[in-house]
């Protein structure tokens, strides 16, 4: 099946004109729509610019040139706009997921997420994609009339759906969350804000979904390929990047090594972002949906890979885990990150007024888990540096994390 581009909007699509809306009424803008409005919101907001100090990967003082949350979210914005782009879909509501969907990451990655939810296990758990809902919907105090951003239902909605429906229609968790449950935030904010979250996210939000996927194979080899955990040679046994670098070095033999390996990046993702197009034209074909309820309430994605390319994605993510993720330099830094975000947590549980007046106002009033939850959401919210320079104030000794 040919990829096709146009920008002619489907009718499948989500359109802010028929939004939910928002839990706090407010008046339209007269200059943008309510997906748009969004979009704004989260790119002005404090916790989306402290993604520019939050680790990828690699911390901070690794080097200059590592992704950072920030700049893996612009990647993840920009493919989503494009997948959404040329399959007819709304591109402002791809890009405020794609915008929003790593707000909720705490200070060195998924590092940081490990020690808080290993301090907060007894006190209703942290996720970071909870950690999100509660950034947009409660920790941002930007506004007069209400706390969060209020956004629409339908980024809501996506932004909890990240990886697909989270219950059955009965309530029952499924997925990653069959084993432990639903994070308690998010199921009390749905219980307020129905977000149906045994329902498919919209056709927007799996653009989103898979764009992250996209950056995450193409940029994270990018990265490991300069922080010499392996080599372009290691990884041409993986299926399509194999193909990738075998059709470079055939066209281009003479080829610098740092330019071999951007364009190792650049036709990767241009292999799966068409990969994702062909394949998803084809399963909207056969639904033959005629709204964007229908997506919602279909037995599938619609927005998905092909079987091969799921099973190249899959390869790739086996390949890096252990050389990169679970790499043992890799590895020795996250250990110490960890201890610096627990050492955090044991400092503000006994000595919570050392915590900015905002955040000890009412503390006492609170209950155990209350007192867990705000120290843990001050804590998820700092920037890496800000973690070291806590921790250097209150501990007589802090690991560089080299």
């Amino acid at each position: 099946m040919a990829v096709k581009t146009g920008r002619e909007r489907a009718i499948y699509a989500a359109d802010p004109a028929s939004s939910r809306g928002r839990l706090h009424a407010e008046p339209k803008s007269p200059t943008r729509n309510d997906f748009r409005r969004d979009c704004d919101r989260i790119i002005h907001s404090t916790a989306f610019r402290r993604l520019a100090h939050k680790t990828q990967v690699f911390v901070y003082h690794e080097g200059d040139h590592y992704r950072t949350r920030l700049t893996h979210t612009l990647e993840v914005a920009q493919i989503a706009r494009s997948l959404a782009r040329a399959l007819g879909l709304d591109e402002d509501l791809a890009e405020v997921l794609a915008l929003a969907h790593d707000l909720g990451h705490s200070p060195f990655g998924h590092a940081g997420e490990r020690a808080l939810a290993r301090a907060m296990r007894d006190f209703g758990g942290f996720d970071h994609n909870a950690q999100s809902l509660r950034i947009v919907t409660d920790l941002e105090r930007r506004y007069a009339e209400f706390d969060g951003l209020n956004l629409t239902w339908e980024t809501l909605e996506g932004l909890v759906k990240h990886n697909g429906p989270l219950t059955t229609r009965d309530g029952a968790p499924v997925g990653r969350h069959g084993a432990q449950g639903v994070p308690a935030p998010i199921l009390a904010y749905s219980a307020a804000h129905d977000l149906e979250l045994w329902s498919q996210p919209s056709a927007e939000a799996q653009c989103a979904a898979l764009a992250d996927d996209i950056a995450y194979d193409a940029h994270d080899i990018d990265d490991g390929l300069r922080a010499d955990l392996f080599t372009l040679g290691d990884i041409s046994g993986v299926p399509l990047v194999g193909d990738i670098v075998r059709e470079i070095h055939a066209r281009y033999p003479r080829l610098e090594p740092a330019r071999r390996v951007h364009e190792v990046g650049r036709r990767l993702i241009t292999r799966m972002i068409e990969d994702v197009i062909v394949e998803s034209q084809s399963r909207l074909a056969a639904l033959a949906p005629s709204s964007a309820a229908d997506i919602r309430y279909a037995a599938q994605a619609v927005v998905a890979f092909s079987a091969d390319m799921a099973a190249a994605d899959k390869a790739i993510k086996g390949f890096l885990y252990p050389r990169m993720y679970r790499h043992a330099r890799v590895m020795s830094v996250m250990g110490e990150a960890e201890a610096v975000i627990a050492d955090l947590v044991a400092h503000f549980t006994v000595t919570p007024g050392d915590m900015p007046s905002e955040w000890t106002e009412g503390f006492a009033g609170l209950d155990a888990a209350g007192r867990m939850r705000r120290i843990g959401d001050y804590i998820a919210g700092m920037t890496d540096r800000y973690a070291l320079v806590e921790h250097a104030r209150y501990f007589p000794t802090t690991p560089e994390l080299r």
